[in-house]
């Protein structure tokens, strides 16, 4: 016997924001799923509870992103809604109103870097960070594992935890050689204060239920059992999904069930996932339903032909072979920053981000301050194809009072300097304290 659980549902179609009315990222994405929902009638079952959503405040985005020229240039009230949905699921949670709780919002959010200048991958705010630094703020500081299961690696969300020590982030994805955002390698594992803290599993074309599954079991739950998370979250992208009309995967409605029943999560946001009428109704009502300890053993796509779907054994052999480098990374996260680190004082990272959505180009520096008590501070270089550059200084949750001063220092010396930026920004997550100037 299952032992079911207290579910929470919050519901957010987004019915004024489109991309266009034809774009894959539209209202009818959740309108479907909703009417699965009420025809099922799972709100019947008294231990599903739908909430309505919250609505996030601009000092929600100010803790975690660095918008350009401001957070109101690059949000609608979707948005805010959206990340809203995300906070009351992990507000119910929190407070033990329920168990778990499902986030079905859009617009999505895990291709949302730190510095936003514009909207890629869909996303303008990443809602799950938005959602996490506010429930650290108001309930302490949480130990937080992500488990990322869209198909697009979720580069944002990686950018944004990558010198986090305490934020797990772990991306399930369709091989970035093959699909956007053309990232989630192994080699991406962290900052060098946070090695190992990020894992990129890339998986080929046509995996199914079973490579999904192997990789879930033998890799992604021995990893948060040993980092031992205070919340799991599920970043639950939908578009792995055999009738995705964006991507080339073979994963089924029963397989993302099982996928929660044996993560657990104890927040789930959905991401990406496009085949509106073939795959999201019976995809969320199987998870929905595997949250809730009820059985979702019924729950069928009207195509579901388990035989056209299931990968091939070279697929099987690379997916294990995967599975078990990626395992081998994890175990040596420790000599790896020994040999990274050596006698430094600050690393640094230059990268190329293209904003597919806006059609904006950044290229930024960030140096990242090397140090054995917190994620370091961080400072930010960052000129944008609008002509906008920023310089900016975050100061890291729980930092250490060496990391607070020299990121106050810089901050101060470039507010004293003025070398050509637009904006200068400066983010406190343990005073919360933002300042643009």
């Amino acid at each position: 016997m299952k032992r079911l659980k207290r579910t929470g549902l919050i519901f957010f179609p987004a019915f004024d924001w489109a991309i266009s009315p034809t774009h894959p990222e539209r209202e009818e994405r959740l309108l479907y799923t909703q009417d699965q929902v009420f025809e099922e009638g799972l709100l019947d079952f008294e231990n599903i509870v739908e909430y309505k959503p919250g609505l996030a405040t601009i000092e929600d985005i100010n803790r975690i992103h660095l918008c350009v020229p401001d957070a109101k240039s690059v949000i609608t009230e979707s948005h805010l809604i959206s990340a809203g949905g995300a906070i009351t699921a992990a507000e119910k949670v929190l407070t033990g109103e329920v168990d778990n709780a499902f986030a079905l919002v859009r617009p999505p959010g895990h291709h949302a870097m730190r510095v936003v200048h514009g909207a890629r991958g869909f996303c303008n705010i990443n809602i799950e960070a938005v959602m996490i630094e506010h429930f650290r703020r108001k309930h302490g500081h949480k130990r937080v594992a992500i488990i990322d299961t869209d198909c697009h690696h979720g580069d944002g969300t990686q950018d944004i935890y990558w010198h986090d020590p305490d934020t797990l982030y772990i991306s399930i994805h369709q091989d970035g050689r093959t699909l956007y955002p053309g990232s989630g390698f192994p080699d991406e594992f962290g900052g060098p204060n946070a090695l190992g803290t990020t894992i990129n599993i890339p998986l080929p074309p046509e995996t199914s239920d079973e490579g999904f599954l192997h990789v879930l079991e033998e890799l992604i739950l021995p990893i948060i059992g040993e980092f031992k998370p205070d919340l799991v979250i599920n970043s639950a992208g939908q578009d792995n999904h055999y009738t995705d009309p964006i991507t080339n995967m073979r994963f089924s409605a029963q397989g993302y069930a099982r996928l929660n029943e044996l993560l657990n999560p104890h927040i789930a946001v959905l991401e990406g996932g496009y085949s509106i009428e073939g795959a999201l109704p019976y995809v969320n009502v199987g998870i929905i339903l595997a949250m809730a300890g009820l059985d979702y053993s019924h729950v069928r796509e009207p195509d579901f032909n388990p035989e056209s779907i299931r990968q091939s054994g070279e697929i099987t052999r690379h997916i294990r072979e995967t599975t078990k480098d990626v395992l081998d990374l994890w175990k040596k996260r420790e000599s790896f920053k020994a040999g990274i680190v050596k006698d430094a004082r600050y690393a640094r990272r230059n990268r190329n981000i293209y904003y597919d959505t806006d059609g904006i180009r950044e290229q930024q520096e960030e140096t990242v301050r090397i140090c054995d008590d917190c994620g370091g501070f961080i400072a930010i270089d960052s000129t944008a194809s609008t002509g906008n550059r920023i310089f900016a200084v975050v100061i890291p949750s729980r930092s250490c009072d060496l990391c607070r001063l020299e990121g106050e220092r810089t901050f101060e010396s470039l507010n004293k300097a003025k070398l050509g930026a637009h904006y200068l920004f400066f983010q406190d997550r343990d005073r919360d304290v933002f300042v643009v100037k």
